[in-house]
């Protein structure tokens, strides 16, 4: 599914305009992108949760060369399915 056909999915499910169900799924990512780029959780419950872990630094290859090379640690968003995603269970 892309973010349209998610759009035009709400939009028909809620009888409301395209263009008010854009304005809030894009306000609603984008308050999540925010929560999660500062480094806070966002919990949907039943849907899932996004966080933000440190992946540690680990020695890598390059598999041209063989060279072995250093990865430095960096941050990486993990996404914790809900029990209610997971079910299948698409009521409230």
């Amino acid at each position: 599914m892309l973010l349209a056909d998610l759009i035009d999915g709400v939009a028909t499910d809620t009888k409301q305009p395209k263009a008010v169900v854009e304005a809030i799924v894009r306000g609603a990512l984008t308050r999540i992108e925010g929560a999660v780029g500062k480094g806070e959780p966002v919990n949907l419950v039943g849907f899932g949760r996004f966080e933000v872990y440190e992946r540690s630094a680990r020695r890598g290859r390059n598999l041209r060369t063989g060279e072995s090379l250093k990865i430095p640690a960096t941050n990486a968003v993990r996404f914790k399915v809900g029990k209610r995603l997971l079910s299948g269970d698409s009521t409230n």
